[in-house]
């Protein structure tokens, strides 16, 4: 028991240690289950690239693939998942993810579309206790860089469904931050792609940006 203590402490120093030293690196999760884990290749990089000129950050441009199969996890602060279908987690997969939540680190996962109920399902196994709470738009996270007072913004239509932000808690810390039915890394990518206006991707973007500057510096 003491031993799993002290991982636990090593691994938040850790955590500390990068966000203090403003420079590190984003990750984006390749997971089973058949669903395109892969989508959005220039979301990430297009984003840091973002935040670094106009909110004051220094991550690293070049983002990195990960899986949850080893201790690789830790060094990244801030993972980013999305896709449109199938998510599944092996029972092993999902306790390293579960060690790497509570010890300090962050999953943004953003619904590709098509997404929904297969990551409501394996939340559930990886946090039977825990729910997604409906974030309101006076949350920090809609009013820290850029002013989103109407909560999360709709970037691609899809089903015409509200865009909604789900959170899940460990005290009061925001461990996993869930952005459905907006499909803010559409907006994110390379403009050419799918030919999202310049007002539609620079909000996408702000949004983005406000979500990495909660996640650095106001979550806690």
């Amino acid at each position: 028991m003491m031993r799993i203590f002290f991982i636990y402490i090593i691994m938040l120093l850790s955590f500390n240690n990068l966000v203090c030293q403003n420079s590190y690196k984003l990750a984006s999760l390749k997971y089973s289950g058949g669903g395109d884990w892969y989508s959005n290749p220039s979301s990430l990089n297009n984003l840091i690239k973002f935040c670094n000129k106009n909110i004051g950050t220094n991550i690293i441009e070049e983002y990195d693939y990960v899986e949850l199969k080893s201790s690789d996890i830790y060094g990244y602060p801030y993972i980013y998942a999305t896709g449109h279908g199938n998510i599944k987690f092996t029972e092993s997969e999902r306790e390293v993810l579960k060690k790497y939540l509570l010890a300090g680190g962050f999953l943004h996962i953003d619904d590709n579309y098509g997404m929904d109920k297969f990551i409501r399902s394996e939340l559930k196994l990886i946090f039977p206790n825990k729910e997604l709470i409906s974030l309101k738009r006076n949350h920090l996270i809609f009013n820290g860089k850029y002013d989103f007072s109407d909560g999360l913004p709709k970037i691609h239509q899809h089903d015409g469904k509200n865009a909604e932000a789900f959170a899940i808690y460990n005290e009061k810390r925001m461990i996993i931050l869930y952005t459905y039915e907006s499909d803010l890394g559409d907006g994110w990518e390379d403009q050419e792609v799918h030919n999202n206006s310049e007002k539609t991707r620079e909000k996408a973007l702000k949004m983005g940006a406000n979500i990495l500057d909660f996640v650095f510096t106001k979550n806690n």
